[in-house]
């Protein structure tokens, strides 16, 4: 039985604790805010990926597939709400066809079931959608994932296992043939440490004395919903055609485990990590993205589609126009402000975005550096790949 420390209590932190203590580990899972899940986790519109988008052999894609299996089969095990809803990705005009067409070819190549329809077709699925063709994905769905991570931490304390709120991590050191971490309240002793620390994951590396491949550049996804007596013109999931250009895939309609109906997000760069508002300002984290080359490199790359971000952000009427391009019948009165949240996006200092999943490794750690969507789909197969990278270190 080995001591392992978990920094963060987001769902791929608390789904690798789970795994460790199953196991027989003694966990110990450190978060610095008062309950779980406040981030990333419980900051997103609750879908169910199925493979979809990603690069055929990739860890996204290879996990996802995987992920949209085993957390509908946790879930539904939990008790915790799940709802197969089925996807439509739309092109709402003919210059859209080409990346639709490419889709439908990385769906076969990644073995997701996708039909192409004709609008007419579409229409049986969303009878108030807009568009020249679709492509329909069955397997996507929603869930509650804080539901998720409430389970993951019942499966934790029943192994003995710790969590413990309100108390940050501070630094790591390897100390003989095991890791020292000091934390808010002390100093814990463990044989190996997990950072699962999101949007503050890189600067938990940098104080466990490893040198991150990518900073984390926070952006900040805001959402609106549509008003409870419009939320019939929308049954599943709608999304556009994603933009080659651009690393995010664009405001979408997503239905929700309560029948709601979430709208959203853009992507605007953040002024602090936890920045859930314009008026969040943290000088230290926009000092930390503003001297990060690559997100100059990435902005002279992007102005355009940046810009568009930009005007969604501050002007309602915009925002709702963009979901008028897939639903007509959308009007800027139907929507109403939701809780925002923020993508922790490591990016390299060329401007690039880190695509896949990011592990990194140093003597007793193991960091994830970049878990982005669809790491809570994937959470559970992230887990065991986890599990076999703190074995590595173990050794």
């Amino acid at each position: 039985m080995s001591r392992i420390v978990v920094v963060g209590s987001g769902i791929v932190g608390l789904a690798v604790a789970a795994r460790l203590a199953r196991r027989g580990d003694q966990v110990v899972v450190l978060e610095k805010e008062d309950d779980i899940a406040l981030h990333q986790t419980g900051r997103n519109s609750g879908v169910i990926h199925s493979g979809l988008y990603y690069a055929p052999g990739s860890l996204k894609a290879r996990l996802s597939a995987a992920g949209a299996r085993s957390i509908r089969a946790y879930a539904q095990e939990h008790g915790i709400t799940t709802v197969p809803t089925g996807k439509l990705v739309v092109a709402t005009d003919a210059q859209q066809l080409p990346g639709l067409r490419r889709l439908a070819e990385r769906a076969a190549q990644n073995g997701v079931a996708a039909t192409t329809l004709t609008p007419a077709e579409a229409r049986e699925h969303e009878p108030h959608v807009a568009c020249v063709a679709a492509l329909h994905v069955p397997s996507t769905g929603i869930v509650d994932y804080v539901g998720v991570c409430r389970a993951l931490v019942r499966e934790v304390e029943a192994a003995d296992g710790e969590l413990r709120l309100s108390e940050a991590f501070v630094s790591a050191r390897p100390e003989g043939t095991g890791v020292v971490v000091e934390t808010s309240r002390g100093t814990v002793r463990a044989d190996a440490l997990v950072n699962c620390a999101g949007l503050q994951s890189d600067r938990v590396a940098q104080a466990s004395g490893l040198e991150p491949e990518a900073r984390i550049v926070p952006f900040r996804g805001e959402y609106f919903e549509l008003v409870p007596e419009r939320s019939y013109l929308v049954n599943g999931l709608i999304y556009p055609v994603p933009d080659p250009r651009f690393p995010f895939l664009g405001v979408h309609l997503t239905k929700t485990t309560e029948g709601g109906v979430h709208a959203g997000p853009n992507a605007v760069l953040a002024l602090a990590r936890e920045g859930y508002r314009w008026r969040t300002v943290d000088v230290h984290d926009v000092v930390d993205s503003l001297s990060w080359p690559g997100l100059w490199r990435l902005g002279v790359k992007n102005v355009v589609p940046g810009a568009k971000e930009v005007l969604r952000s501050v002007s309602r009427r915009t925002f709702a126009a963009s979901l008028a391009e897939l639903v007509p019948a959308v009007r800027v009165q139907d929507l109403v402000p939701a809780p925002a949240g923020v993508r922790a996006q490591a990016m390299k200092r060329d401007g690039s975005m880190v695509d896949d999943f990011l592990v990194q490794r140093a003597p007793r750690q193991v960091h994830v550096l970049n878990a982005p969507s669809p790491a809570a789909t994937a959470s559970l197969e992230i887990a065991a790949h986890l599990e076999r990278e703190v074995d590595a270190v173990l050794a």
